[in-house]
């Protein structure tokens, strides 16, 4: 299997936990566990967005569109962000933070390969 089907599959795999939280979160709406109905529906209505492009940018990686590797990548630098994140702060995690941070750093990896790949070969003339 290619580099950037690898890549693709990941990116897709990601963007369905990112429906999945969608879920949780829709859950927690449900339950009464929230404060603002109105906030609620808003963040969800953008996690289910955010794992839609997610979910395209698997899409156009596996069809080799530089495009989705791009913003694979920018997906990974993010997801990074959010482990680091999980690392500091009252309630910091590093289990979790590395939970979240291996996949993004597999898939960078992956991302980076398939950039590598799609790159044109430079003839040398010399």
């Amino acid at each position: 299997m290619p580099i950037r089907l690898a890549a693709a599959v990941l990116l897709g795999l990601e963007s369905l936990g990112i429906l999945a939280l969608a879920g949780w979160q829709t859950v927690a709406l449900v339950g009464g566990d929230t404060d603002s109905v109105v906030s609620s529906l808003a963040l969800i209505v953008l996690t289910v967005v955010g794992a839609a492009i997610v979910g395209a940018f698997g899409v156009a990686t596996a069809r080799d569109v530089s495009a989705g590797r791009s913003g694979g990548i920018v997906t990974q630098l993010l997801i990074l962000s959010v482990a680091i994140g999980a690392v500091t702060g009252e309630w910091a995690s590093p289990a979790i933070a590395v939970l979240i941070a291996v996949p993004a750093v597999v898939g960078l990896v992956l991302l980076a390969l398939a950039v590598r790949a799609a790159a044109p070969r430079r003839r040398d003339d010399d």
